[in-house]
């Protein structure tokens, strides 16, 4: 058996030696994984604080895709107002036409079929579909926005509101508009357009004041879509905003989980060889002392 002070010795040097390989092995690992903590217990701080910016990670990811379907919905609705605002552009032309007086009834019932055509069209449109193929302006219903009944009069289907979506920093915008905001009440502007055209076509009771009379509707119909237009572009002008504060936001989140997060390499790798100097100096030392024996000594 050793004597216990041999024992002890072998014990504290094979103790600091493994100390200090532990951390070269620790010092390689961050070199090699470009994380300066392995383990909560590194730094608690920093550790906690890393956390909640991953949270904050997550949930600026939610907002991210938030923005993206928020954006593309209403650029749909943005095109397809176009659309619905040429239509009746069209439509009021077409009327001033029939208002002429010296028009005869064919040639109004001819205005009529191509009116009949914007109808369908506007209708169409009204239906258009979402990212999601959902209807772009039915508010949260899956189905289509408007139908028709059998005396050809719309009645909307959907709901009364679309969807707000989180952007982040207490922001959110709806994702698109219903039906009614920009066509009216019941089938409004859909309803207007199809009597003009079904008046037109079968010359009663008088096509002529028929369409002096829409011509007014027409007009306010159009200005209706105008301004969706413009709450649409107000909504997407704010999407944008929003997507240039959350890469600032990004960027600050980046730089501090940096930070807090990865190596020094330059002061890791300087650590790394002085620890690795003292590994091998402290081994050596270890080697020469347990080879001597008391008569080494005493020589």
């Amino acid at each position: 058996m050793q004597p216990l002070g041999t024992a002890s010795f072998y014990a504290r040097a094979s103790a600091s030696i493994g100390t200090v390989r532990a951390r070269t092995e620790e010092l390689q690992s961050q070199i090699a994984t470009g994380d300066r903590l392995t383990r909560s217990s590194d730094d608690p701080l920093a550790a906690s604080r890393l956390r909640r910016l991953a949270q904050a990670e997550t949930l600026a990811t939610v907002s991210e895709d938030n923005a993206a379907r928020a954006s593309t919905d209403l650029a749909l609705a943005d095109d397809a107002l176009g659309a619905f605002a040429d239509g009746l552009t069209r439509a009021r032309e077409l009327a001033l036409q029939a208002a002429n007086g010296t028009l005869n009834d064919s040639q109004r019932a001819a205005i009529g079929t191509e009116l009949d055509q914007i109808h369908a069209n506007l209708l169409s449109l009204a239906n258009a579909r979402d990212s999601a193929g959902h209807a772009l302006f039915g508010g949260e219903t899956t189905g289509d926005a408007y139908a028709l009944d059998a005396s050809g009069t719309a009645t909307y289907l959907g709901t009364a509101t679309s969807a707000a979506l989180d952007l982040g920093d207490g922001t959110s915008v709806a994702r698109g508009l219903t039906g009614p905001e920009f066509i009216g009440a019941a089938g409004g502007t859909l309803d207007l357009v199809g009597s003009l055209a079904s008046a037109l076509r079968t010359g009663s009771p008088d096509p002529r004041t028929a369409a002096q009379g829409a011509l007014t509707g027409l007009a306010d119909a159009t200005r209706v879509v105008g301004t969706a237009q413009a709450v649409v572009g107000g909504r997407l002008a704010a999407i944008d905003l929003a997507s240039e504060r959350a890469v600032r936001s990004g960027e600050l989140r980046a730089a501090e989980q940096s930070r807090l997060g990865d190596t020094d390499l330059a002061g890791t790798i300087a650590e790394l060889q002085q620890t690795m100097l003292v590994l091998e100096a402290s081994q050596a030392s270890f080697a020469r002392l347990s080879s001597l024996s008391l008569f080494d000594v005493l020589r």
